[in-house]
């Protein structure tokens, strides 16, 4: 039998990157966990079947279903995505960030102690719980240095406040409880079925259709950028090879200020459109900068290089390339994750710009 894999958030961005790798290989049984909210489209997986793709709906909050789930198909292996994930909407509404991000994942983690202390031999040796997280737990960088996986965490928004939190429990389940744990932090993924308040697709769809294209403050902030396809692979590398109780940076080793990334887009796409060179940056717009805006993001992966041989294989200038070619050719993909609330507007002021 192949092992079988609960993914929570399986249908957003990275975690359907991660489905979608996992059943061409072919090697796991895939139980996609997911809410379905704003950020979760199942036209971002492949169609759900009886065999290798179960696909459930619902809340990583709701103990009863994931004590189902667990029980009814024996995991080997939890990873987990689902999260509230956007730093305006957490300024907007930070409390969505605590229920879903901390006590959500605390609800996790105690369904899934439970279900491995009634695992015996071979089976409780190989079951792992490994947690996706961010590299903004980590606060600000100033002009230099790189984030470590011993950097002390300094988190400045409510979503990074709270991923930080999750981080923390993850581990706490671990010394604590015995808990066998990962856990990931990464830089900014980029890349095809990202929803559209992200910087890369919202900045793309806006060039396309001439709108405005919003850059923060002065534009300089800088972030690492990763190819979510490179992520996805490497969250794969600790699962199957990383130590228990570690924590593993990943990043793209591709830094970019905020209006580096925007300027390529706009060249890329006029590139792609056929326009005159210069069209779209006629519509960069400079706006109030968002509320405890971290000035820079840089990580160091020495450890997941050195320990599990992983790197990033995809080039930033590459990986844009395609992700425009993407969102230009999927326009019934873009239209139908846009037909909710979501209308590509301003999120994340404290007050009236």
């Amino acid at each position: 039998m192949i092992p079988t894999v609960l993914v929570t958030g399986g249908a957003g961005f990275i975690g359907g990157c991660f489905v979608r790798q996992h059943l061409a290989d072919g090697k796991v049984r895939i139980i996609n966990l997911d809410l379905l909210t704003y950020a979760g489209n199942l036209d971002s997986v492949p169609p759900a079947d009886s065999n290798r793709n179960i696909f459930v709906e619902g809340n990583i909050l709701d103990r009863e279903l994931v004590d189902q789930l667990l029980e009814t198909y024996q995991p080997q292996a939890v990873v987990h995505f689902a999260a509230e994930s956007h730093v305006d909407r957490s300024i907007d509404g930070p409390a969505a960030f605590v229920q879903t991000n901390v006590v959500g994942t605390c609800n996790l983690l105690d369904a899934s102690l439970a279900y491995y202390r009634g695992l015996a031999g071979e089976s409780k040796s190989a079951f792992r719980f490994l947690h996706v997280s961010t590299d903004e737990v980590y606060g600000s960088l100033g002009a230099t240095g790189k984030f470590t996986e011993s950097t002390p965490y300094s988190p400045n928004s409510p979503y990074s406040a709270s991923k930080a939190s999750s981080d923390m429990f993850v581990r706490a389940y671990r010394e604590t409880y015995g808990l066998p744990i990962l856990v990931t932090n990464c830089s900014n993924n980029y890349g095809p079925y990202q929803f559209p308040e992200k910087l890369i697709p919202l900045m793309i769809l806006n060039a396309v259709e001439g709108k405005p294209l919003p850059v923060y403050g002065d534009g300089q902030n800088v972030r690492d950028w990763l190819f979510v396809e490179d992520h996805c692979r490497a969250i794969t590398s600790v699962l199957e090879k990383g130590r228990l109780g570690e924590t593993y940076n990943i990043g793209g080793d591709s830094e970019r200020s905020n209006l580096q990334v925007v300027h390529a887009i706009c060249d890329l796409v006029d590139e792609q459109l056929g326009r005159n060179p210069g069209h779209a940056r006629s519509s960069i717009r400079y706006v109030q900068d968002r509320p405890g805006h971290d000035r820079r993001y840089a990580i160091d992966a020495t450890k997941i290089q050195s320990e599990l041989a992983w790197k990033p294989s995809v080039a930033f200038e590459e990986g844009l390339r395609a992700t425009v070619g993407w969102y230009l050719s999927e326009k019934s993909w873009v239209q139908r994750v846009s037909s909710g609330d979501y209308r590509r507007q301003r999120l994340g002021v404290t007050e009236p710009v």
